[in-house]
């Protein structure tokens, strides 16, 4: 990789939709769950909240398929995202991506999505539940309060079969041994297989041993993803002690949802047929007049986008309307600009906008 790579000037931003990307790195975490980082050709911000899931487009066998994983990574690391997969007997999916998916394989996801996420339930003090791999939206999120120095009080515990199944262990005992606030409790289920010894909690999550772990359970907002019954338990506990279920979220692990699918399955078909049947006449024209340069484009696509396309580069660092670097000069037409501050209202009455977030809406003239 070269510094050119990352010049903010070409950098785009994460948005959800159809994305082509290129698997970067393969991690072997246990002897049946693989890590794989992904990276866009063309750079790309990965920003999400953490706890979202992304949908694969797989072709296996000649058959499409789709199946959503939660992002394990964290947007701190914004240049690419990462999928946690759990090698499970008779997965159709998941077997094909253990023995199939390699460093430079290439395929399209869908994303990000998904209401599970800290971002939307911000709170001071969490408590974080997971059983097995439906610990991959928990370290996503424990990875991104770390990485931003949140001022959280965190307990987080985690459930495994076995030793040997414990998922980023030792990352995990990094970040729990570093801040005082954060601390982490490790379940399993059992340790009497391959001499295996454990000197921890053992058995199944209980309220007795949530009472040790995390006393004031009941005051915290609390996440939580595994299997169902394993989540089912925990619903339990907690309504039995009279817990405040809006202040439980939960993220079921497993096959994508048939809405999701059904969404991604009209965007393919959207990507597949847009180069023949594309409606000329909805298209808008934006003009960059110091550059003498015209482009049409689809209703929805960015100014930015736009001079992109004929390789014009407005500088931009951010893309996300809050560093104000892609402003230019609106000559004629009106935009529609969801910004993040990045501009002032008197530069908006001057007539200049952010390109990284401005659609046309009609024929636009930039000075550019």
């Amino acid at each position: 990789m070269t510094m050119n790579f990352l010049n903010p000037v070409t950098t785009q931003t994460w948005t959800n939709g159809r994305h082509l990307v290129r698997c970067v790195k393969v991690i072997q975490e246990t002897w049946d769950v693989r890590t794989f980082c992904f990276m866009a050709e063309q750079p790309v911000l990965f920003f999400f909240k953490p706890g979202q899931f992304v949908t694969l487009e797989l072709e296996i066998d000649g058959e499409q398929m789709m199946r959503s994983y939660t992002i394990s990574s964290s947007p701190s690391i914004p240049y690419s995202f990462s999928i946690s997969v759990k090698r499970l007997p008779g997965g159709r999916v998941s077997n094909w991506l253990h023995d199939n998916l390699r460093i430079g394989t290439e395929l399209a996801v869908h994303g990000p999505v998904g209401n599970f996420n800290v971002i939307d339930y911000p709170a001071d003090k969490i408590l974080m539940l997971s059983g097995g791999v439906g610990i991959t939206p928990l370290i996503s999120m424990a990875r991104w309060f770390f990485d931003t120095n949140a001022a959280v009080d965190l307990e987080f515990v985690h459930s495994a079969r076995t030793p040997r199944d414990i998922l980023f262990q030792r990352e995990m005992e990094h970040i729990f041994s570093r801040i005082p606030e954060f601390k982490l409790h490790i379940v399993c289920e059992r340790s009497d297989e391959l001499g295996e010894t454990w000197a921890g909690f053992r058995g199944y999550l209980s309220q007795a041993m949530l009472e040790l772990m995390a006393p004031d359970f009941m005051q915290r907002e609390i996440f939580c993803c595994g299997p169902t019954p394993y989540m089912n338990a925990v619903k339990q506990i907690l309504r039995d002690n009279g817990f405040d279920m809006a202040h439980y979220h939960e993220e079921s692990f497993g096959a994508t949802p048939l809405d999701v699918q059904e969404e991604v399955q009209e965007l393919v078909e959207q990507a597949e047929a847009e180069a023949e049947e594309l409606d000329v006449a909805e298209m808008l024209s934006v003009e960059f007049s110091a550059s003498g340069k015209s482009v049409r484009i689809q209703p929805g696509e960015t100014v930015h986008a736009a001079a992109a396309k004929l390789g014009l580069h407005i500088p931009k660092a951010c893309g996300m309307g809050i560093c104000g670097t892609c402003r230019v000069p609106l000559n004629s037409g009106q935009v529609n600009m969801e910004h993040n501050g990045g501009i002032t209202d008197e530069d908006i009455a001057e007539g200049y906008i952010l390109s990284c977030c401005s659609m046309p809406i009609g024929d636009v003239v930039v000075e550019y």
